[in-house]
């Protein structure tokens, strides 16, 4: 197999979590060598340098590519991170393994083929993991509490008021008549709930930090229904606005919008995608439920609850709401909010 080729060559890695596959090929197709290395930026770096100066490089979006993307741009690559949605056919070939994936990467690539997600900055990664490691304390506090319940139910308790982790809720929860061994579970998940209180305050407080003077985080706050949080996890999911030419591109990259199926004259659309941004789509539909009573938001939801059910029109409503952000976060304003048609 021939190694000496001096021109632009493509490289594609099959990345795993321990060891990778890297294939170099020339622009017409011709594969130059592959190699199975551990991963290493050191060792990965070595075997870039193989590929000469400026290569063109594919990795699919796969588990922990960020430190692949960093080492690969510091040495000098043009990065690609092929969308996992797009290259899910390679599992249907009759040979399926790690050289055929990383060589079919670089096809797609040198082909103009290849489907590309979006590769975040660090400084946006770095807002990600505050943001979701946020979200999934809450996650793992609302599963805590529902436990809570749960004890209170095998007991046949009902709570006396209506918010049970409130100042009078946790009165009452320490008074409740329970056997030793469901108060000694009660007891452990109230310690567990406070101590996931505590660290949600702590990656509240870090986030709000970082948004201090981001005039995007400010505009799109003004949309009812949009705290804080919301803000929060719109900007650092959606990364540069941007990459979107305009509002449907971002409520489709969301999952919000319905999936189109077409064959001749045949046409079928049906629920909304779902693929995209989980966390974006979850604080679009969320914040829409939260609107104030008298805004257009509210009412175009509940004209469209009352003609067509209530979630077409909340999912309606969460697409004019990624509207607004997405004019609040590349206008530094919203418009209709100034006009007063919001």
């Amino acid at each position: 197999m021939s190694t000496d080729y001096d021109g632009r060559q493509y490289v594609g890695i099959d990345l795993h979590r321990r060891r990778s596959v890297i294939v170099r090929m020339t622009p017409e197709g011709e594969q130059l060598d592959w190699v199975r290395i551990d991963n290493d930026p050191v060792a990965l770096g070595l075997e870039l340098a193989k590929a000469g100066p400026d290569p063109e490089v594919v990795l699919e979006a796969t588990y922990g590519w960020y430190w692949a993307v960093d080492a690969l741009q510091a040495a000098g690559a043009r990065v690609h991170l092929a969308h996992p949605l797009g290259v899910k056919g390679f599992a249907y070939r009759r040979v399926k393994n790690d050289v055929r994936d990383a060589a079919d990467l670089c096809d797609l690539l040198r082909m103009g083929r290849l489907p590309e997600a979006y590769i975040a900055s660090p400084g946006e990664r770095e807002l990600r993991e505050l943001v979701r490691h946020r979200a999934k304390l809450v996650a793992l506090r609302a599963g805590l509490k529902a436990q809570v319940h749960g004890v209170l139910a095998k007991q046949g308790l009902l709570p006396e008021v209506s918010d049970v982790f409130g100042q009078a809720g946790m009165a009452w929860l320490r008074r409740a008549p329970l056997d030793l061994v469901y108060r000694q579970r009660l007891l452990s998940l109230l310690e567990l709930i406070d101590a996931y209180d505590g660290e949600v305050e702590l990656f509240r407080a870090m986030i709000a930090n970082r948004f201090t003077g981001h005039r995007g985080y400010r505009v799109i706050q003004q949309i009812s229904g949009v705290g804080p949080t919301f803000a929060a996890i719109f900007i650092a999911e959606i990364g540069d606005i941007d990459r979107f030419a305009r509002p449907e591109k971002l409520t489709c990259w969301a999952g919000l919008t319905p999936r189109h199926r077409e064959s001749d004259t045949t046409v079928r659309r049906g629920p909304i995608t779902k693929q995209g941004s989980t966390l974006v789509r979850w604080a679009a539909v969320e914040a829409c439920q939260r609107t104030r009573a008298g805004t257009k938001l509210a009412a175009d939801r509940a004209r469209i609850i009352a003609a067509r059910g209530r979630n077409i029109g909340v999912v309606a409503a969460a697409r004019k709401l990624l509207t607004y952000v997405y004019y609040g976060l590349r206008d530094g304003e919203i418009r209709a909010l100034a006009k007063g048609v919001a």
